[in-house]
């Protein structure tokens, strides 16, 4: 008995030993060795175009994302805006969901991808306070996206590896632990964090590796050697003050909601600065809401894709598309002549549960599935309502 007052030091030290063993692990990340960082599993964050190409030989990206549940109220404009719709290689045009979990609709998302639309990850909860996000660590970014892989692989019936994407609730970022995270649990990219400063021209994607070049704008942002992580960086848009904003609906100095060719204007100048400068991708980052509000907003967007699908060296592709044309960067008039890509088909067994009791707001859902109900509703802890 008379050495057990060794024991709390004992546990100190252990605890000390492992953060020591973490910080090691994440190194901080040093300046990007050019020599040793090579595609297609390293690239240093530049706005250099991949594969050294010419801005004219190379293929403008143009990234549409939503964010936020996928449900009965939203998939209409979706359908309305995609469905039927080809780039000007003939390849069905592609669109990312970031999808969060509550009052998602798990058959519409089995739908969406099975048309060939990617879908993300963008938590369970998407919980408020901000500061939740701010401070979480790895273990909170395991609950929130690592589980959540495994619920809309499971509820939706499609496969986990097809989940490649985050972004972060609020663009929080959470300094290294989303990237372990995506370490631990095979996601490949990110797409949460805004660049006010490299926009023109705009930062093309890179990997952890080394130490980013990117601006910060909400810190905390990753500071340690993340080897093969790649982050899609939301270039920035301008509004018509000349002010920043990351999601098209955040824009604070915007046309008239109500006059359709100003929006178009608006559009394509932000556009323009990708297409006739280095080519970076061209976020269209916005909320279903504003589009299905503000009906003249939703035309000049519709205008805007036309135009897109009339030029031959623009592409409207996911997400995980353009990860995976910076890894393998060739011209596009090699680009136009790849075959479209194909997946295969998800079944989706349509089920309707309901009520299913929340543990964590005492409130009953019923959920839109492809597969057996759960027990309660799915939440943190619990992602596939199994107690």
């Amino acid at each position: 008995m008379k050495w057990t007052w060794l024991l709390p030091l004992l546990l100190v030290a252990l605890a000390a030993s492992q953060d020591e063993s973490v910080e090691e692990e994440l190194s901080l990340a040093e300046n990007c060795d050019q020599e040793a960082c090579q595609l297609p599993n390293c690239r240093c964050s530049s706005t250099d175009i991949p594969g050294n190409l010419q801005a004219r030989d190379t293929p403008q990206f143009v990234l549409f994302t939503f964010d936020d549940a996928i449900n009965v109220l939203n998939i209409e404009t979706y359908r309305s805006l995609l469905d039927n719709r080809r780039n000007i290689n003939q390849c069905p045009v592609g669109t990312t969901y970031y999808v969060s979990h509550e009052y998602t609709n798990y058959q519409l998302v089995n739908e969406l991808y099975n048309k060939g639309q990617e879908i993300a990850l963008h938590s369970i909860s998407h919980r408020t306070p901000q500061t939740y996000w701010q401070e979480a660590d790895v273990e909170v970014m395991r609950r929130e996206f690592g589980d959540q892989r495994q619920q809309i692989a499971h509820f939706a019936n499609i496969p986990t590896d097809a989940v490649k994407g985050v972004r972060m609730p609020f663009l929080q970022m959470t300094g290294n632990a989303t990237f372990q995270m995506m370490t631990e649990f095979g996601l490949e990219y990110d797409c949460s964090w805004p660049t006010v400063t490299y926009i023109d021209p705009g930062l093309w994607p890179y990997t952890l590796d080394y130490a980013s070049i990117q601006d910060c704008v909400v810190p905390p942002c990753p500071s340690a050697s993340i080897p093969g992580k790649w982050v899609l960086p939301m270039v920035t848009w301008r509004d018509l003050n000349g002010s920043p904003c990351a999601m098209v609906d955040g824009c604070f100095a915007v046309p008239p909601l109500n006059d359709e060719d100003a929006w178009f204007q608006f559009i394509v100048s932000n556009f323009e600065r990708h297409y006739l400068g280095n080519r970076a991708p061209f976020g269209f980052f916005i909320h279903e809401w504003y589009l299905a509000t503000n009906q003249a907003v939703l035309r000049a967007t519709v205008r805007f894709m036309d135009m897109l699908n009339n030029l031959h060296d623009v592409f409207m592709v996911n997400s995980a598309d353009v990860i995976d044309w910076v890894k393998n960067p060739i011209p596009v008039d090699e680009y136009v002549k790849q075959p479209c890509k194909t997946i295969q088909s998800s079944q989706c067994s349509a089920t309707s549960c309901g009520p299913l009791h929340s543990v964590h707001n005492s409130m009953d859902y019923w959920m839109q599935i492809c597969t057996s109900c759960p027990q309660s509703y799915p939440w943190i802890d619990n992602p596939l309502g199994q107690n």
